[in-house]
């Protein structure tokens, strides 16, 4: 597995730390971040998962701890819309240039209005998706709000 992808290079490209993890992925996991945290043994909590929704017809990213579901009002609050739901999965893949199981808020085809659930700063460190299936990004949440220029708010029920 290549430890070098879109997401790996924007970090590098921004000089800002992290580290990478690798683990196996389950292509028949119910949910890919609890599988991750459960295969790397840290805190589902610790390790975020990025979802791709459309926030009034527009993409958007949400960045949510692993064990928790994003609740599309706050999303829509915290971005200043109206409406959110989620994108197809085909269209997220289109539109990040990463296949499910392994898209990554960093690098994508083309930068959309990311939030990152205020709970990322409880850690030191958070994990997510480094841009491909079994790939995870460990990074300061400081660093990933820097990355991304994304806001932070409660984004889950």
């Amino acid at each position: 597995m290549s430890k070098t992808t879109p997401a790996t290079q924007a970090l590098d490209r921004a000089g800002i730390a992290y580290t990478t993890g690798t683990y196996d992925y389950d292509p028949n996991a119910e949910r890919v971040g609890l599988q991750a945290a459960e295969a790397m043994g840290v805190s589902p909590a610790e390790v975020f998962k990025t979802l791709m929704a459309e926030l009034d017809g527009k993409p958007v990213c949400a960045i949510v701890p692993s064990d928790e579901e994003v609740n599309m009002k706050k999303l829509a609050a915290a971005l200043g819309g109206k409406s959110a739901h989620m994108m197809k999965p085909a269209d997220a893949e289109r539109l990040t240039g990463y296949k499910v199981g392994g898209i990554s808020p960093l690098g994508q085809r083309k930068a959309v209005p990311t939030a990152l659930d205020e709970l990322a700063q409880l850690y030191d460190e958070i994990f997510l998706n480094g841009g491909q299936r079994g790939l995870q990004i460990r990074i300061r949440p400081d660093d990933l709000v820097k990355a991304l220029g994304c806001t932070v708010a409660d984004l889950v029920r």
